[in-house]
């Protein structure tokens, strides 16, 4: 109040020298001794004076009008600072009432501003108490900001996405040993993992919308749009740091990723998949709308608040990243890998979008850069796995000549791959570490996909280390078995699944006559010479009881050695067994026939078993479970 009463007391002073200079120069312009030109200066001051008084008059009242209104707005300024309750809680009539002071206050600061800078001097002390109340109201408004937008804030579960993908339960065993099929078969059946398009949620609740852009309106225009940003970004960071807890994203160092047990860090990565869908698809776009529809209207702020908001949560995520892109990682971990890199690449457009201005330039190529690593770590452990094919070492034979362990490793592998497809096709982009896999194969359509001849080399590789271990089978004949029944698994290992589309029907086709050409060959090696001592001799009908009975043990002997070492001999296709029983059944069970039927009356009972007998006995070959034979003897 002192302050106003100087103001006024100053402008009355004012007021009353004018009025003693003007009395002063009618005393002189009434003066017999003045001459006329000092008369007529006299008359053009008193002129000067006579509107300064007016102006000074005028300003008088307007600077008492103003210190009423001004003092009007501080009571009520003052009463509702007074009141610790928030006033947008009180009623929304009384928030509306706050705003409209506060609006008051600013045309006051207005008017003040606009006087004569030759007077300015007299409201100088009213303006600085105005400015004092609009800042005390700003502070004022801050706070209501923050609870409006802490109160009200709001969340969506991290369900709101399906985020599992059936590819998450594949295991590998990273010892090349055995695989189970049905494991793979199953964990392999999806595509990929469900990617829910971008989507918007409310973040806060809609009805205090038009409020939050009321108190922007009024910062704004009171030139307080920094403490505004300030507020606004700092109660955003919160709420989305809150929703990383939700997400139960740890904030993890590059160097605590690099030291973790895999069985850990491979929960983590499912978190992280799980967390960068969501946090990108759904919350920074949300985040994003937020910003806008609140500071739209003040240009690109908005931009600049999104990415002051969201920039070093989304860095948090590409950390934990650049993190597993720098590891050094055996095949069974490339799924995760490929997991990460399909996510990233998912993602980019909607980073590109979110971040297209200048401002979110450093994520976008922060985003695109990681993608690039992953890109590169993926080709690096793919190489790693087609080496340890090559490597593999030939270690003590597999009882019984079926499908080896690495045979199952790899396909089931390669199978699982396959699904990666389109993903593995725009890493392996590049065709000159391929050209020779091409100048080498028929199928011309290769060429138009860099997976299919990467899968093709591993086919080959995979074919050229089991053709070695083959070579660890004493008996030839059963080195045919163990290449038919590895060969028959990766044809349909392809036939049942995407790799066919790799491969192709010429892959198909030469690997079906391979495996056939192996079971011709076992059937020459092992038949030949049984059957042969059927038709020894077989031309000429006179023939002693000696000689029959002696070409009767050399068959029942040879048919049992055959039957004592090939029943421990294993095909696991159920379908391929048969075939090949079938087949060796169609060679000896009509010579057995001839030859018996012809010597019918010659032999006795005792050197012969039954043809049902013999097609039973050949049935019981390739189970895995040796067995002895102990034909009729004289």
């Amino acid at each position: 109040m002192e302050e106003h009463k100087s103001v006024i007391t100053t402008c009355e002073e004012d007021q009353h020298m004018v009025a003693a200079a003007q009395h002063i120069l009618k005393a002189l312009a009434a003066s017999k001794n003045v001459s006329d030109d000092l008369r007529k200066t006299v008359l053009d001051l008193e002129i000067q004076l006579s509107a300064m008084s007016i102006v000074n008059e005028r300003n008088g009242r307007g600077i008492k009008q103003l210190e009423r209104e001004l003092k009007i707005a501080e009571d009520k300024v003052m009463s509702w600072e007074t009141n610790h309750t928030m006033t947008w809680d009180s009623s929304p009539s009384e928030f509306s009432e706050y705003l409209k002071v506060v609006g008051e206050i600013q045309t006051l600061i207005q008017s003040l501003q606009n006087f004569s800078v030759n007077e300015s001097w007299k409201q100088k002390e009213l303006l600085q108490l105005a400015t004092g109340i609009l800042q005390i109201a700003m502070s004022r408004l801050e706070e209501e900001l923050i609870h409006i937008l802490v109160q009200h804030k709001q969340y969506f579960e991290p369900e709101y996405m399906s985020c599992h993908s059936n590819r998450e339960n594949m295991v590998y065993d990273e010892s090349f040993g055995s695989v189970e099929d049905k494991q793979m078969d199953e964990a392999s059946q999806s595509s990929g993992g469900n990617q829910s398009e971008t989507s918007t949620v409310d973040l806060v609740h809609p009805a205090i919308l038009e409020d939050l852009k009321s108190i922007a309106n009024v910062m704004f225009s009171s030139k307080y749009h920094q403490e505004f940003y300030q507020v606004f970004i700092t109660s955003r960071r919160d709420a989305l740091a809150d929703y990383f807890v939700i997400l139960k994203m740890e904030n993890l160092s590059i160097e605590n990723v690099l030291k973790m047990e895999w069985h850990c860090l491979s929960h983590e990565i499912k978190k992280w998949i799980h967390a960068i869908k969501i946090i990108v698809h759904v919350y920074l776009v949300s985040e994003k709308r937020l910003c806008k529809q609140i500071l739209g209207d003040f240009g690109p702020v908005y931009q600049f608040c999104f990415s002051e908001i969201s920039q070093s949560f989304v860095l948090h995520l590409l950390n934990f990243g650049e993190a597993i892109a720098m590891g050094t990682y055996t095949p069974e971990k490339l799924f995760c890998l490929l997991d990460m890199y399909e996510v990233l690449e998912h993602l980019a457009v909607d980073v590109d979008f979110l971040f297209f201005e200048e401002v979110g330039s450093f994520v976008r190529g922060e985003f695109h850069k990681l993608l690039r690593k992953f890109g590169d770590t993926i080709k690096s452990t793919f190489q790693t796995f087609r080496n340890a094919i090559a490597t593999n070492p030939s270690k003590p034979r597999l009882p019984g000549g079926g499908v080896h362990h690495l045979t199952k490793y790899v396909m089931n592998y390669i199978k699982a791959l396959a699904e990666y497809g389109d993903t593995l096709n725009l890493i392996f982009v590049d065709q000159s570490s391929i050209d020779q896999v091409l100048n080498n194969h028929d199928n011309s359509a290769l060429s138009f996909c860099p997976m299919a001849c990467h899968f093709l080399s591993i086919t080959t590789t995979l074919e050229s280390n089991l053709s070695n271990k083959s070579k660890l089978y004493k008996d030839v004949a059963l080195q045919h078995i163990f290449m038919m029944n590895n060969i028959h698994y990766m044809v349909q290992k392809v036939k049942c699944s995407n790799l066919s589309h790799f491969l192709g029907d010429y892959w198909l086709r030469q690997h079906v006559g391979k495996f056939q050409h192996d079971a011709r060959s076992y059937e020459r090696l092992t038949w030949g010479s049984v059957i042969s001592m059927l038709k020894e001799g077989s031309g000429s009908n006179c023939i002693s009881e000696r000689t029959l009975k002696k070409r009767c043990k050399d068959f029942n002997t040879a048919f049992g050695e055959v039957y004592r070492k090939q029943t421990g001999w294993l095909i696991p296709d159920p379908e391929l067994r048969e075939d090949l029983q079938i087949s060796v059944s169609q060679k000896v069970v009509p010579a057995y026939r001839t030859y018996t039927g012809r010597y019918s009356s010659d032999i006795a009972e005792k050197w012969i078993c039954t043809v049902d007998d013999l097609q039973s006995y050949i049935l019981d070959l390739f189970q895995g479970s040796p067995k002895s034979l102990h034909f009729p003897h004289h």
